[in-house]
């Protein structure tokens, strides 16, 4: 496996003064050499001109948070990471890789959930080159590499989760958002490790039911919602119903059987428990027995 191998390549600033020396030189050779018609002169100046192009070709820009990567006739030589104006063997071909933080946003994938419920999912996840020599030469196209392995992580994480969570304490692609993206994260991760890829950030962007059971779905949601509700409403209830037999008893109001308690209970129960906001309970104004 190529591992990066970071190069400190020569000042470029440093090299200029000195090629232009060498280039006025040149020149006062050239010339002297046609002067007394020197035929050694001549030739030995056009290879020191020729030398002195091949070495101008030799420079070469960095930016912030770029890299150039060196190969000498196939072979990986290094990467110079120094901004600035740099010099090296010209005889190297110096290939551009950014090391900035980029992101990447997947399609829409339409995938089955745990439960077998086809669903719309996507992510965005936010990523940056850690090893350039891995990026350059461990996959052919580390871009596309990244797309194709996140799209696969998303499409197994969609598969060891329901959409939604039908029972208590059970994770769920839209109830634990975090534990989700977390694994995620780590799946993308595990997949995009060999490519020198360092993922910063994933998550969830985009979470739906497919379009053929979203009305079915949303009214399961809604026939749910009401339930917990009316559970909720219930439980107040019978405990306001508790408290009031309780002080009633304790305070000796009124002395109650249970036949007159069951009565109680039934208005007040209909009392808390009714849709409507003004609830006619019955009223017995006679005697039960």
């Amino acid at each position: 496996m190529i591992r990066e191998q970071e190069r400190h390549a020569v000042n470029g600033l440093g090299v200029i003064p000195v090629l232009l020396v060498v280039s006025l030189l040149d020149i006062w050779w050239f010339i002297t050499a046609i002067r007394f018609e020197s035929v050694f002169g001549l030739v030995g100046s056009l290879v020191l001109l020729l030398l002195v192009i091949l070495v101008w070709t030799g420079f070469f820009n960095i930016a912030p948070n770029e890299g150039k990567v060196l190969q000498l006739f196939g072979a990986y030589r290094g990467t110079v990471k120094h901004p600035g104006l740099r010099w090296a063997n010209p005889f190297y071909s110096k290939k551009k890789i950014s090391l900035r933080v980029r992101n990447f946003e997947s399609g829409k994938l339409k995938v089955n959930d745990h439960v077998g419920n086809p669903i719309e999912i996507a992510a965005i996840v936010v990523w940056k080159v850690v090893d350039s020599a891995e990026a350059m030469f461990q996959v052919d196209d580390y871009q596309q590499f990244i797309k194709v392995q996140t799209e696969s992580a998303l499409r197994n994480l969609a598969s060891q989760y329901a959409y939604d969570a039908y029972e208590e304490l059970a994770v769920s692609l839209r109830s634990h958002p975090a534990e989700t993206n977390l694994q995620l994260k780590q799946e993308v991760q595990d997949r995009l490790a060999q490519a020198g890829i360092e993922v910063i950030e994933a998550r969830i962007s985009h979470l739906a039911y497919a379009p053929e059971i979203a009305g079915a779905m949303l009214q399961r949601q809604q026939a749910s919602a009401i339930i917990a509700a009316r559970q909720k409403i219930v439980d107040g209830a019978v405990g306001m119903v508790e408290m009031a037999l309780e002080r009633l008893a304790r305070e000796n109001v009124v002395h109650l059987d249970d036949e007159r308690k069951a009565a109680m209970v039934s208005n007040l129960l209909v009392v808390l428990c009714g849709e409507r906001a003004h609830v006619q309970p019955v009223i017995n104004t006679g005697s039960l027995y």
